[in-house]
Order: C-alpha cells, then sequence, then structure tokens
C-alpha cells in the first residue's frame, strides 16, 4: 500500500486553537495532494503498482474529569469523562467554525486537543473534487477499475447516525462534532450541483423560499447594497459563481439552470445572507436542508408561498408559523412525526419584529394581515381534488391555519440538525374559500407582495446576525447526550 510519509503522523497536542487548525489545514493539505498526484499519474500511466490511500485528519479530545463545567453555553464542552474524536475534512473551509469550538472545548475543559491523522481513508472523488482541472471518470472509462487501487466513498461513513441519536461509539470512542468529513464531502459535492454555486460563497444565515419570483428582489436589494458603503456587504454572487462587488455591475447568463437556484449576499465574516430557491415539495427541502446543515448556518427561515385555510384571512396576508402539522413523510424514518417541532422565541420574535418594521403596523393592528398559528405541509400538491373530508377535518383538528410542501419540512431538518428555524408564509390562494392560484391573479399578487415579504425576511436576518450566539443556539434543540461541537 502506497500512502504519504508516515514518519510526522502521529497525534500532536495542542493548547492553541489556530494553531490546531493550521495543523489540520497542512495533514488535510498533505493528503489532499497526494492522491491528488497518485491519481492524475494513474489517469496517465495506467494502474498503480499497488493499493493507494491517504487519510483524513482527525480531532482527539480526552478528559478523565467529572468537574462540573460552564454549561450555560449549548455547545463548547463534552457530557462525560471519555475520549471524544472527529473526522475533518475542508478546514480551509470551516476555519474559524473549528477555531471557534476547538477553543471552548479547550478553555471549558482546561485541556488540550490532540491533531493527527485517522484511520478513515479519504476517498479519492472528494481529494480530487478540490482540483478543477481534474475529474474522476464514470466506472469502466478508466483502463483499470478504480475502486481496485483507490479508496471510494463508504456509506458506512456517510450517514446521519449521530445527528439521529443513533450512532454507537466504536472503540469507546465518542462523537465530537454532528458529521463525519466523508458525510460533509459528500454534501459539499451535492450543493455545489444542486445550487451552481460553490459552497465556499454560503453565509451565515439562509433563506429558502419556493419560487424564482423571489430572486429579481433579491438581487435588485443586493445591488443597492452594494452601492451602500455602510451596508456592511462585500460581494453578491449568482449561479454558475459569477460574483460582482458593485450595484452597476452585469452578471451573466448563466448556461444552465440548477435544480435549486441559489444567490449569496456577502460579508467578509460570513455574516450575509443566502437565498436558496428550493422549489415545489417536501423532498426538495429535505435534499436542500440535508447538506446545507453541514456548513452549520445560524439560522435558516422559509419564505414562501401557502395556501390560507381560514375565511377571515385575505391573499397577501401573512402566517407566522408556532407549530407544524407534518404530513409530509420525507423525514419520518429520521425524525417520526410524533416528535414535537417546537417554536423557537428568539426566531418568532425576530420574524414579528421585521413584519412590523417593514409593514409599519404594531401591535393588535398587526393582526390584520398577520395570523400566527399552525402549518400544515403536505406531499401532495393537488390534495384539493381528492375527497376533501378527511384532510379537512385533520387541518381543522390541527388548528392549521395555512397549508404548503415544504415549511415543516425545513423546521423539522432544523430540528434534526440543531440549526434554529423559522417559517413565515403568505397567503397567495385559498382553495376551501373558491380562490384559486390562477395565473392572472397569481400575477398581481406577486406584483404587491413579494418584495415587502422578502424584505420581511432579510430584515428578521439582519436582527438575528446581532443576537449572541448563546441565545441563537440555545439548548432547545439539544439532546441528551449531544456532541461538543455546534
Amino acid at each position: 500500500m502506497k500512502t504519504p510519509d508516515q514518519s510526522h503522523q502521529s497525534h500532536t497536542e495542542f493548547n492553541d486553537a489556530t494553531a490546531a487548525v493550521e495543523r489540520l489545514k497542512n495533514l488535510y493539505q498533505e493528503a489532499s495532494d497526494f492522491l491528488c498526484s497518485q491519481f492524475l499519474d494513474a489517469m496517465e500511466n495506467g494502474a498503480p503498482a499497488g493499493r493507494v490511500r491517504a487519510f483524513y485528519p482527525e480531532i482527539r479530545f480526552t478528559t478523565s474529569s467529572y468537574a462540573r463545567v460552564d454549561t450555560r453555553l449549548s455547545f463548547g464542552h463534552v457530557s462525560a469523562p471519555g475520549t471524544y474524536a472527529t473526522t475533518v475534512t475542508r478546514p480551509d473551509l470551516f476555519a474559524n467554525y473549528l477555531v471557534q469550538q476547538i477553543d471552548l472545548l479547550i478553555c471549558n475543559h482546561d485541556q488540550p486537543v490532540e491533531i493527527g491523522y485517522s484511520s478513515t481513508p479519504m476517498p479519492v472523488h472528494f481529494a480530487v473534487a478540490n482540483d478543477p482541472n481534474l475529474t474522476v471518470p464514470q466506472q469502466g472509462a478508466a483502463s483499470f477499475p478504480l475502486r481496485d487501487f483507490f479508496d471510494v466513498p463508504d456509506l458506512s461513513n456517510t450517514n446521519d447516525d449521530i445527528v439521529n441519536g443513533t450512532y454507537e461509539p466504536e472503540n469507546g470512542i465518542g462523537p465530537l462534532a454532528p458529521f463525519t468529513a466523508q458525510r460533509i464531502d459528500y454534501s459539499l459535492a451535492r450543493l455545489a450541483h444542486y445550487t451552481a454555486t460553490d459552497p465556499s460563497h454560503f453565509q451565515n444565515h439562509v433563506l429558502f423560499t419556493n419560487y424564482q419570483f423571489y430572486v429579481s428582489e433579491f438581487e435588485a436589494y443586493a445591488r443597492a447594497q452594494l452601492d451602500d458603503p455602510n451596508s456592511g456587504y462585500t460581494a453578491f454572487v449568482s449561479t454558475g459563481n459569477a460574483e460582482i462587488t458593485a450595484g452597476d455591475q452585469p452578471l451573466p447568463d448563466s448556461l444552465k439552470t440548477p435544480q435549486m437556484p441559489t444567490y449569496h449576499l456577502k460579508r467578509a465574516d460570513g455574516s450575509g445572507i443566502t437565498l436558496v430557491n428550493i422549489g415545489v415539495g417536501p423532498s426538495n427541502a429535505k435534499t436542500a436542508t440535508d447538506h446545507i446543515a453541514v456548513l452549520r448556518p445560524h439560522a435558516w427561515l422559509m419564505v414562501g408561498h401557502c395556501a390560507g385555510l381560514r375565511n377571515s384571512q385575505a391573499l397577501g396576508d401573512f402566517v407566522l408559523a408556532h407549530g407544524y402539522l407534518r404530513e409530509d413523510h420525507v423525514l419520518d424514518n429520521d425524525l417520526p412525526p410524533w416528535v414535537p417541532i417546537p417554536a423557537l422565541a428568539e426566531i418568532q420574535i425576530a420574524l414579528e419584529q421585521a413584519v412590523a418594521s417593514v409593514t409599519e403596523l404594531e401591535g393588535y393592528e398587526l393582526k390584520r394581515i398577520m395570523r400566527t398559528g399552525t402549518v400544515a405541509t403536505h406531499d401532495d400538491r393537488n390534495w384539493e381534488l381528492r375527497d376533501q373530508r378527511g384532510p379537512v377535518q385533520r387541518l381543522s383538528q390541527s388548528r392549521a391555519v395555512a397549508l404548503d410542501m415544504e415549511s415543516a419540512t425545513i423546521a423539522a431538518n432544523g430540528y434534526r440538525f440543531r440549526v434554529p428555524y423559522g417559517t413565515l408564509l403568505c397567503v397567495s390562494d385559498k382553495p376551501l374559500h373558491g380562490e384559486l392560484k390562477l395565473p392572472g391573479m397569481a400575477s398581481n399578487f406577486y406584483k404587491e407582495q413579494v418584495a415587502r415579504h422578502l424584505m420581511i425576511g432579510i430584515r428578521a436576518m439582519e436582527h438575528l446576525r446581532e443576537m449572541p450566539l448563546e441565545r441563537i443556539h440555545s439548548r432547545k434543540l439539544r439532546s441528551f447526550d449531544e456532541t461538543a461541537f455546534l
């Protein structure tokens, strides 16, 4: 077996988080460069003489003390004595996150972390993904079976066992972070495919919508912010990684529309806003959040359209979800429907304040245009065409005020991945009361409401950006035995 030089691969202790992350970067780069060079040689000269293998770096932490640490913060500490570890990928991309998490661990327990290579092989596909000049050929295209000589993605290391609470520690070593390196690499590749933007552009605050109409408004807002020297925003990125830094710069037309067009209004520290048009349906909502979760955003919000279920509602009214009726089914195997998905006070307050700010209505007057209640998410877009007695009875019993196909999925995956979540929808039709979403009516509705609705989502995110991490990442989303890393 051919591997990188083994002479300096022993674990090294660090009491400084920044130095620890620099070591992670060096080890990762060494492993990735080795695989890329060996792969390139194999593509040019044929099969290697033997198996080629490199390993992910890892962070390991051990404590033997039961001394109580400051647990007011919901992360940054382990729950019991023992050894904990996590494999690491792309430490360049996650540098700020890793420094923060490692520093909290060292300070809270007064113990060093150990940095070295893990025993988990790095798949050649993920190493090659870092080099735009290299691609892995499809099976059978190379002159030799690739997996005979190189490691390929392994589903035993690419799963959600840790976040789902079903992970069984190996050799008594507990998980230190919610995702393994292979799981993260898998999602980074999927994000680039689905969104047509590099994961490095994603910001810490993510808005989801189910209509392309919001994109034009987001771009217009972004251009205005880039022209304001005091806005704090530095760039706007469109599909295809097209990037502008001034409001009057043109954006090239995208050669291909991705499945989930994504746009990023960036700030230097990553605290900007990303807008993802996930399209229609719970499957898309799950796919997007499954992969964005590995980036550890500070919040994600759904700002889409819904069917109003109450006669007292009007087209254009807002719905602030404080509960979810989950009939989307896509998460039933990971998060059973009996698990409650609570509203998060910090998000609810930010959204309500944003509605009041943009509409200039307060208190009792705000009730004229906004309802707070249960949002039902269904997996059948044409549920109205079936016998309505069953669905309508359930909707009434749940006290639902709105129905859509994405919100409960996004909230449930936020709960599952410990990402603060919220939902503010806009009523675009009332099928139970004869007001269907017809073309002419929809056009007028979109023209009047999209800009205001999007601005509310942006204002809410800007409010959340000013919130301390210990407030927004509260203990509400943490289970009995959590990983130290957020």
